[in-house]
C-alpha cells in the first residue's frame, strides 16, 4: 500500500457514514482495537515462524487472517453476516480468552486488550471497507512498517485532541527530551507508572537502540522497559505501540499502581530509571490513601505518585518526571512530607520550568520537569526557566512544541550560565519552606486558564496559603506561650 500519508483520513471517510460512530475518540478506539489484532497477526507469523510448536492464543475463526482478510475472491465476509460475527462471535471469544498467571505475556495481551473494547460500527458494508484498508498496510515489509510506527505515532497525537483522550498524550519532543537527558544504559530497565500509550517508553527504546550491537543487546533492549496503565483505551494503543516496536513481550500491565501498598515493594520491585508524566488534577478516594504511610498519603494523583516513584526507584537510580506548579509551591502536609522525603532521601538536582501551553488543549496549567537521583541527599538545586521559542505566543495543536525548543536547557546542562538559580538543600528546607517553585517565572497575566484549571489552581493556592497561615500562627502561638 503505496499511500500511507492517507491511511487515517480514508478511514476517517468511510466511518463519518457510519451511524454508530459518535465523534473521534470512538473513530479512534474502532481503529485502535482492528490495528492491533492486524499488528499481533503480522507478529504471528514471525512467531510461528521462528517456533515450528507456537499455537496461537486466538482460536482460527478469530485470526485476523481467516475473517478480515479479503482475497478478493467474494468469499470474504460483509455486510451483516460481518456485523454479526465482529459482535457475536469475535468480540466475545477474544473477551474471554482463557488467561491465567502461567500465560506467556505475549499472549495473555489479547484478552487485557479487549476486555472493555466496543466495536461501534453498525454497517457491516463500510466496516468490510475499514477492514480492508487496514489490511491493506503490509507489516511484514521493513519499510513500510518502519513507516507505519510513524503513522501510528500521529494517531497518538490526533488522540490529543479527541476529548479527554488527550490526557494519555505528552509531546513527543518532552518525552524524547526527558529520554535524551536520562542517558539510557543497555542493561538497564526503565519504569513507567502510567504509561499511558507508550510515549516516555518509545523515547527511551529510541535512546537505546544506538546501543544494540549484539544479539544479547538486542534481548537486553526487550527487557528494558515496564509500564502500567489502568485505563483499557490507551493500554490498548500501548501495547500495539509496543509490538511496532519490535517488543515481543511488551512487560506492560493493566492495572493502577497506586492499588499497592508503597511499604511493601522490596528490592525486586525497584527500577534504574523511572521516567513520567503522572496523572494529575485528579482525586483518589480514600481507600487508595490506604496504601500509603499516613504523612504521604495526600487526595492528589500527582502527589501519590511521586511516593511510588520514590519507593520504587533503585539505590544510583534516576528519574524525570513531570509535575505541575500545585506541587512545586503546595505547603500542605502531604506535600511538605513527600518533599522533605525528596530532599532528604533524593538529590534532586534539577529543576526545569516549561513554557505555558505545553500541553494545550488539554490543559493550560504550568508543568516542570523534576530530574533526581537516589545517590544521597540534595546538596543543592539548579532551577532553570525554558522561555517561549521567539515567535511563539503560545503553543497549538499547529504549532506545537518541537525538541530544538530544549536547545536552550542542554547547552545549559552542559555548559552552564546565568539563566538559571541555585538553591541548597538547607535554603530550600528553611527559608524557602519546600516551596520549589523559584524560577522566578514571570507568572504572564494574559495566560486566560480555562475555568477548571482556574478553579484547581486557585484551590491549590488557597490550600497553600492556608497552611503557610496555620504555620505562622503556630509559631507566633508558641512564641505567646513560651513568653509567659
Amino acid at each position: 500500500m503505496g499511500n500511507l500519508s492517507g491511511f487515517v483520513k480514508r478511514l476517517r471517510d468511510i466511518m463519518r457514514n457510519d451511524a454508530g460512530i459518535n465523534g473521534d475518540a470512538q473513530r479512534i478506539e474502532q481503529i485502535a482495537w482492528m490495528l492491533f489484532l492486524k499488528v499481533y497477526d503480522a507478529k504471528e507469523k514471525d512467531w510461528e515462524w521462528n517456533d515450528d510448536k507456537y499455537v496461537s492464543i486466538i482460536p482460527d475463526a478469530c485470526r485476523w487472517a481467516n475473517w478480515a482478510a479479503d482475497d478478493r475472491s467474494g468469499s470474504a465476509m460483509t455486510g451483516d453476516k460481518l456485523l454479526d460475527f465482529v459482535n457475536n462471535t469475535l468480540f466475545p471469544t477474544l473477551k474471554k480468552l482463557p488467561v491465567t498467571a502461567s500465560t506467556p505475556i505475549r499472549k495473555a495481551i489479547v484478552q487485557t486488550t479487549f476486555a472493555d473494547a466496543n466495536n461501534y460500527m453498525k454497517d457491516g458494508v463500510l466496516l468490510r471497507q475499514v477492514v480492508n484498508v487496514i489490511d491493506g498496510l503490509d507489516l511484514s515489509d521493513y519499510e513500510e512498517s518502519h513507516a507505519f510506527g510513524d503513522i501510528y505515532e500521529t494517531i497518538l497525537k490526533e488522540l490529543q485532541s479527541a476529548g479527554s483522550a488527550g490526557e494519555f498524550y505528552t509531546p513527543r519532543a518532552v518525552t524524547d527530551f526527558m529520554a535524551k537527558m536520562i542517558k539510557p544504559k543497555i542493561g538497564e530497565k526503565m519504569a513507567d507508572f502510567a504509561c499511558g500509550t507508550g510515549g516516555f517508553i518509545t523515547s527511551w527504546l529510541k535512546e537505546l537502540d544506538a546501543q544494540v550491537k549484539t544479539t544479547e543487546d538486542k534481548e537486553a533492549y526487550g527487557n528494558s522497559i515496564y509500564g502500567i496503565e489502568k485505563k483499557q483505551f490507551p493500554y490498548m494503543l500501548c501495547i500495539t505501540n509496543m509490538l511496532l516496536h519490535d517488543l515481543d513481550v511488551p512487560q506492560v500491565f493493566h492495572a493502577n499502581s497506586l492499588l499497592h501498598d508503597v511499604l511493601d515493594y522490596t528490592e525486586r520491585d525497584q527500577f534504574d530509571v523511572v521516567l513520567m508524566n503522572p496523572p494529575y488534577g485528579g482525586s483518589e478516594k480514600a481507600d487508595v490513601k490506604s496504601h500509603f504511610p499516613a504523612d504521604l498519603a495526600s487526595s492528589e494523583t500527582a502527589d501519590l505518585f511521586m511516593s511510588v516513584i520514590m519507593y520504587r526507584l533503585k539505590k544510583n537510580g534516576r528519574a524525570a518526571v513531570i509535575l505541575p506548579d500545585g506541587f512545586l509551591f503546595g505547603t500542605d502536609n502531604a506535600k511538605l512530607s513527600i518533599k522533605k522525603k525528596l530532599l532528604s532521601e533524593f538529590n534532586l538536582h534539577t529543576v526545569i520550568r516549561m513554557p505555558g501551553s505545553v500541553f494545550s488543549p488539554y490543559t493550560s496549567i504550568t508543568t516542570n520537569i523534576l530530574f533526581f537521583d537516589r545517590t544521597g541527599p540534595t546538596k543543592e538545586t539548579w532551577f532553570y526557566r525554558l522561555d517561549m521559542p521567539e515567535g511563539y505566543k503560545h503553543f497549538s495543536k499547529t504549532k506545537p512544541m518541537k525538541l530544538e525548543h530544549f536547545d536552550p536547557v542542554v547547552e545549559w546542562w552542559k555548559d552552564g550560565f546565568d539563566k538559571a538559580k541555585k538553591f541548597t538543600a538547607s535554603e530550600l528546607a528553611g527559608e524557602l519552606g519546600y516551596n520549589l517553585d523559584q524560577c522566578g517565572y514571570p507568572h504572564v497575566e494574559e495566560e486566560i486558564l480555562a475555568p477548571m484549571d482556574l478553579i484547581q489552581r486557585y484551590q491549590e493556592e488557597r490550600s497553600s496559603l492556608n497552611a503557610e497561615i496555620d504555620r505562622v500562627l503556630a509559631e507566633i502561638t508558641e512564641k505567646l506561650g513560651g513568653a509567659q
